[in-house]
């Protein structure tokens, strides 16, 4: 099935009426007795607290008025077992099927790694795709998954890599608050998480990055049949969700390897498949067959095409330059403006803007001072919208809107963590830098008026509802839809400190594998040279003596080979961090380094277990070398 979605032809007809926008006069009529019911005594989302969300679609609709060039995404809906294979091989494990289906080394090796919720939405994808493909007659060989997953099949009573369940759990409660469960807004038979008041205080709350967030919600789920009825009665504020600290050092989307990422986004499709299976929630990807695009310009463009355009100008640029111009635009009429993002920009002159930058603006000579400050926002909107295929993807846009469905906060979060690594880097990068935009608006409040809840709610629907059309809806569904975007959006712009964050179980998940594959390869190596003749006890000394370069030990070598041709010796102390060895570094009067500045180089862990992963300033050196001891300790800087 192929779905035809027009872009800015809106299906919502809003008129204000006492005070309040309705989609015509039919539904202002069910409105008189809204199916709303509030499950507790905390002030919930309705339909005066949403005005300005229903204010910006009229705005939106108003705009679209005047722009004649829509574009058409046509969206394919998957045949059956058509949805599955694509995620199979998104994930990596297209062997576990059809015609190439085998023993694929690296596949074992992966499979080896996942945790047992993991496993099974893997298993639960391949028995699909097998059924599918023998009611298709297609004779290719399919291997039985229940040896595939034999090693994962152990007690019920053992979480991954041996745990106990208990003690899964033990680990898990001292993350849990009362925080994590909210009271809530019915809108008919649906439970809505509401936004909660900017005034109310606000408890911090660690999220465990260290156990699979399926499995934490597996147990939860066993461990709340008891309290349900305790939890359905808390009345708790939103939590300040943190990253909570680890020796080891947090990881960052960006501080890993490109070969090192690409498993990170395989186990983060699995991890986030596995989450919404345990929770119950469908997740299904579309894609883009067909988009009808201009090839050059700036609006209506695709982002990557864009950034084609844009590096062609400023080689190594990551985020459009009509998108920074804009938000630079913005900032310099300053973010105290009262009603910044919420009042629009005269239709017509939007109009006029666009055709005029699309003709100036890559020349230099499209003259900046005749753009107000409500204009800009207008355009910054108005560019995010038009893009072809939205700013979340084709491919999640709809799980992201799922994340409303998720039964707490915490597992919300949890998901949008996943799905921003999930994210192509362009769309990611671009995202980031309109999310710390949105932050620093919303840092001057006290004036400008816009709280997170009001930017998010004028934000959400330029990321998500333009891309919902051509979807039968009633006032119902709208209002929910309404809800859950602005929520998804409050909870982008406030947690995105913890969104940009890789969790640990899948960096130790990453590092089980490349050990393993490493442990292989070494096995396969000694066979080869022994086959060859070569004395493999001499092998063996010179592969021991590489690796430890005669560093005594609790010693490490930090070297800085594209900075310094002296490498330093550094004694392993319970509180060295990866802050003192740079500091002790850069506080060097010689050479290159007397001209650096924080901020400009990084301590990098290289080889053993990881390909490559820039350090945190807090990592504890001695914890992280007892992780990885084979790994060489290189300062340089970021790849642009």
């Amino acid at each position: 099935m192929v779905t035809v979605v027009t872009k800015l032809v809106y299906c919502f007809h809003f008129s204000r009426k006492y005070g309040q926008y309705t989609m015509n006069q039919e539904i202002s009529k069910v409105r008189e007795k809204p199916p709303f019911d509030r499950s507790s005594s905390q002030d919930s989302l309705d339909e005066l607290s949403m005005e300005p969300y229903w204010t910006e679609i009229e705005n939106i609709e108003q705009s679209s008025e005047n722009r004649q060039d829509q574009e058409v995404v046509i969206v394919k809906e998957p045949d059956e077992g058509e949805l599955e294979e694509e995620w199979l091989k998104e994930a990596g494990l297209s062997n576990l099927f059809g015609e190439s289906a085998g023993d694929s080394q690296e596949s074992m090796v992966f499979l080896s790694t996942l945790t047992r919720t993991q496993a099974a939405a893997v298993q639960k994808r391949v028995e699909t795709v097998s059924q599918t493909l023998r009611k298709k007659n297609k004779q290719y060989q399919i291997p039985d998954v229940r040896d595939i997953f034999a090693q994962q099949r152990e007690s019920k009573e053992k979480a991954p890599d041996g745990i106990d369940t208990q003690s899964v759990r033990t680990n898990e409660d001292k993350y849990q608050g009362k925080d994590d469960q909210a009271s809530s807004l019915v809108v008919g038979k649906k439970e809505l998480i509401p936004l909660v008041p900017e005034e109310a205080p606000a408890s911090e709350t660690d999220i465990n990055l260290d156990i699979s967030f399926a499995e934490q919600a597996v147990n939860q789920k066993e461990s709340s049949k008891e309290k349900a009825q305790k939890s359905k009665d808390c009345d708790a504020p939103l939590s300040n969700f943190r990253c909570p600290k680890d020796k080891t050092g947090i990881t960052r989307i960006g501080d890993l390897a490109p070969q090192d990422m690409k498993k990170v986004c395989r186990l983060a499709l699995i991890e986030l498949t596995a989450l919404y299976d345990v929770l119950g929630i469908e997740l299904k990807q579309q894609k883009a067959v067909k988009i009808k695009t201009k090839d050059s310009g700036l609006f209506c463009i695709p982002l990557t095409v864009l950034l084609e355009q844009d590096q062609r100008k400023v080689p190594g640029t990551r985020i459009p330059l009509i998108f920074q111009k804009l938000i630079s635009r913005i900032e310099e009429g300053g973010l105290e403006t009262e009603g910044l993002l919420r009042i629009p920009g005269a239709a017509g002159r939007i109009k006029n803007l666009c055709q005029e930058l699309e003709a100036k603006f890559y020349e230099g000579t499209f003259n900046w001072e005749s753009v107000k400050q409500h204009d800009a926002a207008s355009l910054l909107k108005l560019f995010i919208r038009e893009l072809p295929q939205p700013l979340l993807s084709v491919e999640y846009l709809k799980a992201f809107q799922a994340v409303q469905n998720l039964p707490t906060r915490k597992q919300q979060l949890q998901a949008l963590n996943l799905l921003v690594i999930l994210l192509p880097d362009a769309n990611r990068d671009t995202l980031k830098a309109l999310l710390e935009f949105l932050q620093r608006v919303i840092d001057n409040r006290e004036k400008n008026k816009m709280t997170t809840m009001n930017v998010a709610m004028v934000m959400a629907p330029n990321l998500f509802m333009c891309h919902t059309l051509g979807l039968k809806s009633n006032e119902q569904r709208e209002f929910v839809m309404a809800a859950g975007t602005a929520n998804i959006m409050h909870l982008l712009i406030k947690c995105q400190q913890v969104l940009w964050t890789i969790p640990k179980f899948i960096v130790n998940q990453v590092r089980k594998q490349n050990s393993e594959n490493h442990r292989k390869d070494k096995k396969a190596m000694k066979k080869l040279l022994k086959k060859m003749a070569y004395d493999r006890e001499k092998y063996e000394k010179q592969d021991k003596n590489t690796s430890d370069a005669d560093v005594p030990e609790g010693v490490i070598r930090v070297q800085a080979p594209h900075l310094s041709k002296v490498s330093m010796a550094i004694q392993l102390t319970e509180e060295l961090k990866a802050s003192d060895v740079l500091a002790r570094f850069l506080s060097q009067e010689s050479g290159i380094a007397q001209t650096l500045k924080k901020g400009e180089v990084f301590l990098y862990e290289i080889g053993g277990n990881i390909g490559e992963r820039c350090l945190d300033d807090d990592t504890y050196m001695k914890d992280l070398y007892q992780l990885n001891p084979n790994a060489e300790w290189v300062i340089k800087s970021k790849p642009s």
